[in-house]
């Protein structure tokens, strides 16, 4: 085998700039040009930096091409020029960001009508990107010399790289004082309440989903970045604010206004689970024991503010927004539990996972509206739905473990949930109607691991929990009947349960050690469950709902009867390998006459 080695790449490039008439399209048309610009070719960056070429390039990625050219075509020189302005060379760098004229020009774009070309959009967020983290002072100065600059990026904000240009200006202004600087500028201009204006029924959904995103966003970021600004005693002003009772009242009062929509109430949900967390798998830093970031303290100005509102969403619970029948893989489901329903359980989910001052107005409220024995509802009503089983065993799972176990509103949800729910009751009554679905050549029921699991955590908190005199004490007090029951389950069936699952997980566990279990997470050993390994679910169940949330999948879409569907897809279409096939790395004999004849044919 030979290779062709080309000494000479940039030759004709060169020999391009000794031209006199020489135009910056001819330049762009070279496939190597932007690798000669990042090798700092000197002739190449005279040239490019003269005065006309920078406006031009500037102009190429702020205007619309014309039309009438194929669509693959039509972006190239805008394509080229945004990567050659962002390629991160100085001296480009400092003509750009130096020069008030080339900042205007690039700056216009966004007094451009609405809707804005997302292309091009994207090559000015990348371009102002650029330009903020490494020509910050510059910048920074010339957008606060703009008055109507928010006002701008806001009405874009229905594009997602508007999104992108507020966090760079959050996430990328350096050294900590300047940073500081910025985000009391842009908490002047009321950047974190207009965005939860946006978060508003009359407004439409893109612009409502744009707009929670960047508040989420802004919300971590802030909490990532807090160690740094302590440097200078300064709380984050804009973190601050989000937190304040006032803005997430605010945000309350669009979601439940009188036109109020499936839309605004998932969005503004979404920025109420950012406040309310209290840890986040890590992605770049140190983490802790349990493979978290630190800890995050839940302001109890949230709380105060939410609590008003439980009862709103305990109505959401019972009548979510009408949604149509649904086709599922067990037939038709005619009133599926809805995305609105599943935000509600995991807002639920992170309110009993809080351990703020305010926590207790919060489960009084809860018990109140009996909101536990509803989701428990929901969780037997909609058998297949693991989303919604996994939020209702986080819920019984605070409830059971307590952060704060010398909290007598906390006692009174233990008290609640065992009297009011009839926990233990329907755990038993569950799992007999499960065993004589089965015992009549039935399928088990798709709630089975989670209540196995639920199961699980009252046995081990009543052994050893924060609160298990209490649950030893509830226990004690269920009527003969249950009570010899549940002592029967949990030594006998419980127990064989998990034997069995322990079994069946060494033996999954010599194939591979990735794989959850068939009943979905169902635990196989009989072990504490924390708060910690509760919130590790949790987190990978957002993810999970805002994949299927993202790509369309239903609610119902997957369930337990799915699990067997795939692995026979998988046995189908993936053949492992036979150890009998011819190794095509063998030396050999070679026929050169055979292949020549092959080759004719």
């Amino acid at each position: 085998m030979f290779w062709k080695f080309d000494l000479h790449t940039s030759s004709h490039l060169e020999a391009l700039l000794d031209k006199e008439d020489v135009t910056l399209i001819e330049l762009m048309n070279e496939e190597d040009v932007l690798q000669e610009c990042k090798a700092q070719n000197r002739r190449l960056l005279l040239f490019l930096c003269q005065n006309q070429c920078m406006q031009d390039l500037v102009r190429m990625i702020t205007t619309e091409p014309p039309a009438g050219v194929e669509e693959t075509k039509r972006f190239k020189y805008p394509n080229i020029a945004c990567e050659l302005l962002t390629c991160d060379v100085g001296v480009i760098n400092d003509k750009l960001g130096n020069e008030e004229p080339l900042l205007e020009t690039l700056y216009a774009f966004l007094e451009q009508p609405s809707p804005l070309n997302p292309l091009l959009a994207s090559f000015f967020s990348k371009t102002i990107g650029n330009l903020i983290t490494r020509k910050t002072e510059q910048v920074i100065s010339f957008l606060r010399q703009k008055d109507g600059f928010l006002s701008l990026v806001l009405k874009h904000i229905d594009t997602s790289a508007m999104m992108d240009v507020l966090l760079r200006l959050i996430s990328c202004v350096e050294p900590p004082p300047l940073r500081l600087e910025t985000l009391i500028w842009l908490n002047e201009e009321k950047l974190a309440q207009r965005l939860v204006e946006l978060i508003h029924p009359e407004r439409d959904e893109e612009r409502q989903s744009n707009a929670s995103q960047t508040l989420c966003d802004i919300i971590r970021l802030s909490r990532d970045q807090a160690n740094q600004l302590q440097e200078i005693s300064q709380p984050d002003p804009l973190l601050t604010v989000l937190e304040s009772q006032e803005c997430v009242e605010q945000l309350l009062q669009n979601m439940f206004s009188a036109n109020s929509t499936e839309s605004c109430i998932i969005n503004g949900i979404q920025v109420l689970l950012t406040l309310l967390e209290i840890r986040r798998p890590v992605v770049d830093g140190v983490m802790d024991a349990q493979g978290f970031e630190k800890s995050y303290t839940v302001n109890s100005s949230i709380l105060l503010a939410i609590q008003p509102h439980l009862i709103h969403f305990h109505q959401l619970l019972l009548k979510p927004p009408k949604r149509n029948p649904m086709l599922t893989t067990l037939g038709v489901l005619e009133e599926p539990l809805g995305n609105t329903r599943l935000h509600v359980a995991r807002l639920v989910a992170s309110l009993l996972y809080t351990s703020s001052a305010s926590h207790a107005v919060v489960a009084q409220e809860l018990c109140r509206l009996n909101t536990m024995d509803l989701l428990l509802d929901l969780f037997f009503k909609y058998t297949w739905n693991n989303f919604l089983h996994l939020q209702v065993e986080l819920c019984v799972a605070a409830i059971l473990r307590p952060s704060t176990p010398e909290n007598s509103a906390h006692n009174l949800m233990v008290t609640h949930l065992f009297e009011h729910c009839h926990l233990v009751q329907r755990i038993l009554e569950a799992w007999e109607e499960n065993d004589k679905i089965q015992s009549e050549g039935g399928m088990r029921r798709g709630y089975m691991g989670h209540l196995t699991r639920i199961a699980n955590t009252v046995v081990h908190n009543l052994e050893k929990g924060p609160v298990h005199t209490q649950i030893s004490s509830l226990i004690t007090g269920l009527p003969e009947d249950y009570r010899g029951r549940w002592e029967t389950f949990v030594d006998q069936t419980l127990s064989e349960t998990n034997r069995k699952n322990t079994i069946d997980l060494v033996n999954t566990h010599t194939c591979s050690s990735t794989l959850y279990n068939k009943d979905d997470m169902e635990s196989p050993f009989p072990k504490e469950l924390t708060l910690q390994q509760a919130f590790s679910d949790y987190q990978i169940q957002q993810m999970t709902a805002n994949f299927v949330d993202q790509f369309g999948f239903n609610d119902e879409e997957f369930t337990d009867h799915d699990d067997t569907v795939f692995e026979a897809c998988s046995k189908e279409r993936i053949h492992p390998f036979d150890d009998d096939e011819e190794d095509i790395w063998e030396e050999k004999e070679i026929n050169f006459a055979t292949q020549t004849k092959s080759r004719n044919r």
